[in-house]
């Protein structure tokens, strides 16, 4: 049984480990139905960690990764002054 560290997978999924298993669970499930495998492994590794591998190795990526968080940054918030000013502004047209 192989093991992926979890700091080198998450950055592959925006740090989300909900889609971090989707996206493995999705890459397993086509291996399983015949898809070829994007790096060489033996044939006796499972579907799930040769998953787990080519997320890690970057062959297989989350659409949209390129705008992800970095961790310790936040997105913006909307101020509720800036939300009353948006209103505001769809009020009047």
């Amino acid at each position: 049984m192989g093991y992926q560290p979890l700091e080198k997978l998450l950055p592959k999924a925006k740090y989300s480990i909900y889609k971090l298993v989707l996206l493995a669970a999705k890459r397993a499930t086509e291996l399983a139905e015949g898809m070829p495998k994007l790096i060489e492994r033996p044939s006796t590794i499972k579907t799930t960690t040769l998953a787990l591998d080519e997320i890690m190795e970057g062959k297989v990526v989350l659409k949209g990764a390129e705008d992800q968080l970095v961790p310790g940054e936040l997105p913006k918030q909307e101020t509720e002054e800036e939300l009353s000013q948006d209103e505001s502004v769809e009020a009047e047209a």
